[in-house]
């Protein structure tokens, strides 16, 4: 995990560092950006102590700070390394500065001790000589790293490309790989690392390359894993025919050949394969547990700038959501708009930045239209008759319909009541149909209508003028009429909201949540942070991420699904019907 040594330990850090508790994933620090004019190690590594506990403890302490940065002392050999100023990331053996002898001593000895502190039997050597062989710390720290006893310490400075061939060393010295842990965890039963075992491996990252097109970046778990191939896809069932295998070298990608268990490796354009699937070999049954992608929090209407737009975007909507599965983007069926979701807006702004830089396709963002419903909360008997005479053959269609609420969630029910023949059968489909289209566009605001009963109970017909036609168009027109005398009201979605936040913040969150018309429903604790749930309007909830982020300086979370519908309150309901009729939706009565 990357600190800054300007910043230290900031909100993001905490939620990745929650993460890696929750996964029990070995973690190690590296305090960055060294050569910046306001770093401070010192404050840096204090802020990773005191967030997450003494168990994060230096291996290394930087030789100067801001332009003065040229090096490292390594604690566990004890020697000093200053780097060129080039960026080529050549360096030389040095004397530990005299200023620092008695701080690197000091701190060795609290790694040390630390090391020690996870075996009995080097705790006793410790206590009796004072100190450890390389052998035994470089033993005794790989095991504390494992069992997450130990969170070392590094320092770098990517930009000026000092001390990362060290911290490359540490991570191919001390940092676990699969071997380390014997086991890897299947849905049944667990996976040896054994290159002679049948080939499993996960996709677990996949990208989109401008040249190369789709990549799957593959871990091998246990078996070879060869080019020119074929495999199975067990989490979808399917053989996929596996090409050449190349290793990712920053752009570059190198040929690879049969890699082994713990070897991560890249291939190109397999048909069906995601991230999170399983591999394997024919007859096998071993499945790793699905990832479990956070479902959207957030999400924005977003509208191509121009035609050229249009035509490109479903294309870089589908290969951003092949590398991040937790975009999702879909075309509203009743708004039109084409709607983008992510894990919150800086997300999403991502996500819209990347569509410009990476395919060329220019959008802008704004909020989603509330898919609002109407209802009735009253009932109507109405006898209407359609009758068009224009010579030749006319129309004709006569319904009585009786409209009446259903309870909330219960959609549309229509009923059949006829008795005596008044209506013949045959046009009985075509009355349910004509209720059918009308209810899309209800007469407040044009939202589709919900929560209904129609009862088509008497009527007549014509023997000549009479058609399917006629009695759509007459039930439709009956339907309309109905609505109006049936006390129709609008809906509004209500959203089951969750924010994550630290106690400090609760007082301010439940205050602003219940000024958004929202109904505490319960709190819970979650480690050092408290869950509030609440039922809360859709329509209310469009800007509530920067107002979190403000409450909270950025350390609170939410996230919401739809919940049911509610009546919207009568003050509300007003400004909905005028701005639907600004927009042209419906006409205002008095017109």
């Amino acid at each position: 995990m990357l600190v800054s040594a300007i910043e230290g330990v900031e909100v993001q850090s905490e939620k990745i560092f929650d993460f890696m508790t929750e996964m029990e994933k070995p973690l190690m620090f590296v305090i960055n950006k060294m050569t910046k004019d306001l770093a401070d190690y010192d404050q840096a590594y204090n802020s990773i102590q005191e967030s997450f506990g003494k168990n994060a403890i230096a291996v290394q302490l930087p030789i100067g700070k801001g332009d003065s940065f040229v090096g490292i002392v390594d604690l566990l050999a004890m020697k000093a390394y200053r780097y060129s100023k080039d960026e080529k990331g050549t360096f030389e053996e040095i004397d530990i500065p005299a200023d620092m002898v008695d701080d690197a001593q000091a701190k060795r000895e609290e790694l040390i001790e630390k090391i020690a502190e996870n075996d009995e039997s080097l705790m006793e050597k410790y206590f009796e000589e004072g100190d450890l062989s390389p052998e035994e710390i470089a033993k005794g720290l790989k095991a504390g790293i494992v069992s997450r006893s130990i969170f070392p310490v590094l320092v770098s400075d990517a930009l000026t490309n000092i001390a990362v061939n060290h911290l490359i060393d540490f991570i191919v010295n001390y940092i676990p790989s699969i071997l380390d842990f014997g086991e890897t965890q299947a849905v049944e039963g667990t996976v040896k690392p054994d290159p002679n075992a049948p080939f499993t491996g996960i996709v677990f990252k996949t990208i989109s390359d401008p040249y190369t097109g789709k990549i799957s970046i593959i871990k091998v778990y246990s078996g070879t894993f060869k080019p020119d191939s074929s495999y199975l896809n067990i989490t979808k069932g399917i053989d996929e025919r596996f090409g050449g295998l190349f290793m990712l070298q920053g752009k570059t990608q190198d040929p690879g050949g049969a890699v082994q268990p713990g070897d991560i490796i890249a291939v190109a354009k397999l048909k069906e394969t995601q991230s999170g699937d399983s591999l394997t070999v024919k007859g096998q049954k071993t499945k790793f547990p699905e990832f479990s992608f956070p479902i959207p929090s957030i999400s924005f209407a977003i509208e191509p700038k121009s035609r050229a737009d249009e035509s490109k975007i479903s294309n870089a909507l589908q290969r951003i959501h092949e590398e991040d599965p937790t975009v999702v983007s879909n075309r509203d069926p009743e708004t039109k708009e084409l709607i983008i979701s992510g894990n919150g807006q800086l997300h999403v702004e991502l996500v819209v930045n990347k569509l410009k830089k990476k395919y060329g396709v220019e959008v802008e963002m704004k909020p989603p239209k509330v898919p609002f419903r109407e209802t009735i909360m009253g009932k109507a008997d109405i006898n209407h008759k359609y009758k068009k005479q224009s010579g030749g053959r006319g129309q004709y269609g006569h319904v009585m319909i009786k409209l009446e609420p259903l309870p909330r969630g219960e959609d549309f029910v229509f009923e059949d009541a006829i008795f005596g023949g008044s209506i013949p059968k045959n046009y009985i489909p075509a009355v349910e149909k004509g209720v059918l289209e009308a209810r899309q566009r209800g007469i407040l605001a044009a939202y589709p209508v919900v929560d209904f009963k129609v009862v088509l109970y008497d009527g007549s017909y014509h023997d000549v003028d009479s058609s399917d036609m006629a009695f759509k168009i007459a039930a439709s027109m009956a339907f309309k009429k109905a609505m109006k005398q049936a006390k129709p009201t609008l809906l509004e979605p209500i959203m089951n909201v969750e924010v994550v936040t630290p106690e400090e913040f609760m007082g301010d969150i439940n205050g602003n949540l219940s000024g958004r018309r929202g109904k505490i429903q319960g709190m819970e604790s979650k480690g050092k942070n408290h869950i509030i749930k609440a039922q809360v309007p859709m329509m209310e909830m469009l800007d509530f991420e920067p107002t979190l982020t403000s409450i909270t300086g950025g350390r609170g979370s939410y996230f919401m699904e739809f919940s049911h519908y509610e009546p919207v309150p009568a003050h509300l309901q007003k400004k909905i019907v005028d701005e639907a009729v600004k927009e042209g939706r419906v006409k205002d009565e008095e017109e």
